[in-house]
């Protein structure tokens, strides 16, 4: 068909039209050849921004970013392909439990993942803490290692939905990154083109997430699980609590700490048990069929036997980096300077900002707030209380790790803004919100 002048369709979409899925295809296409202009893509992201995408215009656009390049295949093989995409959040380290422990049970997990971007972290910068670990793998090359490993865990590459980099370098300088349609088909896209057959969604909900209440965090999981489903990728998603940091580190070295720790069967409580949740839900999508309570079982039992820490020294070998990091963490890299926030009086821990936390690590320099911002690996808080805690007067609630005095003292402000006593104790937000499972499962 003859592509309508962009700006017609453009119209179209502002004022609540709809958009037939070859329109946007030809929108889409005409948009990488560059014959429609950034300008015109933004203001198009702006009309989705405010007056949404149908269920068949969101498919029409997902399918159009999956075909903008090339699509792997995982199909062949006994062992399912699977993986896990979090919507972001503060001290969110799952993905380096996860991988080892899903390919310790016998699935595949060809895991691609982002950088961190304001107050969320990335699995990539944590990763890159590593010394000497490489996540800049071509397709081949993470193929071999899937097929040798069961895991492998690399950045985006522009061979997977270039269409997709295009689009979201417009979203972030326009303000139209928060549309549920736009996320979906973001993440939907890179998913079905990685090759899998099952995916979990981790979506936050709370403070230090993107989307801070639970009923706009279930209209997104449902979104992207239908969406998924409609073209042939088994989803579900848990809704997971993000009003405090998960775990107790939050930094690039410092959650790799914390993960092998996880791998080592310690580790804090909430992380192993979101890490077996999604790894049990993870498991069910890949096909698996059987009693949800004795595969969280077998998972855990490998968490405690050590096997998939072996795996996790495998894959940092193979990825370039050194495995000895598994056996001594002093390994890893280390801040110069630590300070203590302490309690200014006893009472009980009735908020601690994950937003003002992941925010204070990005001030330290654990983070970035643009692209090109560098990131310091070892800086960051180890978190020692949580939310219901009793603490008594100068006790230690948070460790401050940063590279000089100045940083330090300002982290500790930052610190103190974020967590709260009171005289009453308050009960904590259970870790599990909610699931959204496709539905074809109960």
């Amino acid at each position: 068909m003859t592509l309508l002048h962009p700006a017609a369709l453009i119209e179209r979409k502002r004022d609540g039209g709809t958009l037939d899925a070859a329109e946007l295809q030809s929108f889409l296409e005409a948009f990488l050849r560059g014959d429609v202009a950034d300008y015109q893509m933004s203001a198009m992201l702006m009309a989705v921004f405010f007056r949404g995408l149908n269920p068949s215009e969101l498919q029409a656009m997902t399918r159009c970013i999956i075909d903008s390049g090339e699509r792997l295949d995982f199909s062949e093989g006994s062992a399912p392909a699977v993986d896990k995409h979090s919507t972001g959040g503060v001290g969110d380290k799952v993905s380096l439990v996860l991988a080892p422990l899903l390919a310790e049970f016998g699935l595949r997990v060809p895991m691609m993942s982002g950088r961190g971007l304001g107050h969320t972290g990335g699995t990539l910068d944590k990763l890159e803490s590593i010394p000497g670990f490489r996540t800049d793998f071509g397709l081949d090359e993470f193929r071999a290692t899937v097929d040798e490993l069961g895991c492998a865990m690399i950045g985006q590459t522009h061979q997977i939905t270039p269409l997709d980099g295009r689009l979201y370098g417009l979203r972030d300088v326009t303000g139209t990154v928060e549309s549920v349609p736009l996320i979906s088909a973001s993440i939907v896209s890179k998913k079905v083109a990685e090759g899998i057959s099952g995916l979990v969604l981790d979506v936050k909900v709370g403070r230090g997430a993107f989307m801070p209440d639970a009923s706009s965090a279930r209209v997104l999981a449902e979104t992207m699980v239908e969406l998924a489903e409609s073209l042939g990728l088994r989803a579900s998603a848990l809704l997971t609590a993000m009003d405090e940091p998960l775990g107790c580190m939050v930094g690039n070295a410092l959650e790799v700490r914390e993960a092998v720790e996880c791998l080592r069967g310690a580790g804090p409580p909430d992380l192993r048990d979101v890490t077996l949740d999604l790894c049990v839900e993870a498991v069910m999508v890949g096909g698996t069929r059987g009693d949800p309570n004795a595969v969280r079982s077998e998972l855990a039992a490998l968490l405690d036997g050590g096997s998939a820490l072996d795996r996790f020294a495998r894959l940092i070998e193979r990825q370039g980096g050194d495995p000895g990091v598994t056996d001594n963490l002093d390994l890893l890299p280390s801040a110069p300077v630590t300070r203590d926030f302490v309690a200014p009086a006893a009472g009980y821990v009735t908020l601690l900002d994950a937003r003002q936390i992941g925010m204070g690590a990005v001030q330290l320099g654990a983070g970035r707030m643009t692209v090109d911002d560098k990131i310091d690996p070892a800086v960051g808080f180890d978190v020692r209380c949580r939310v219901g805690e009793a603490v008594e007067r100068g006790q230690p609630l948070v460790i401050v790790h940063a590279k000089d005095d100045d940083s330090a003292a300002m982290a500790v402000d930052r610190v103190a803004a974020a967590v709260t006593l009171g005289e009453a104790p308050v009960e904590a937000m259970p870790m599990i919100l909610g699931r959204v499972r496709t539905r074809s499962r109960p």
